[in-house]
């Protein structure tokens, strides 16, 4: 069972811009009651495609620097990068179902 790894403002270029396939990032907060409801889900995602998928939880208030830079406004924010670049957003609370559909097809697509 796969779980999210933490991802800090010294460790996104590594883990995400420099990854190869896809990487699904939440970016979130401890004191945000949407990013708590989204975790379960976020996690189950993570543990469902283990091998297809990286995921990483990227806390915004102690990793401010790559938040501001991929504009995250509202949280949760979800960035879907594939090798690298940003392909799909979703911000606030989404049912898994929402999210797996804008997350299979780029898993479908990997070269």
């Amino acid at each position: 069972m796969t779980k999210p790894i933490v991802v800090t403002d010294t460790s996104f270029e590594a883990e995400v811009e420099n990854a190869e396939g896809v990487v699904l990032v939440d970016f979130w907060a401890t004191w945000c009651g949407p990013c708590k409801m989204i975790a379960p889900i976020v996690e189950q995602i993570a543990s469902e495609n283990d091998g297809k998928l990286t995921v990483g939880k990227l806390d915004v208030d102690a990793n401010g620097q790559t938040a501001m830079k991929y504009g995250v406004m509202s949280i949760p924010t979800l960035i879907l990068f594939k090798n690298g670049q940003p392909v799909e957003r979703l911000v606030g609370y989404q049912h898994k179902e929402r999210l797996l559909a804008k997350i299979k097809p780029h898993l479908t697509q990997l070269a």
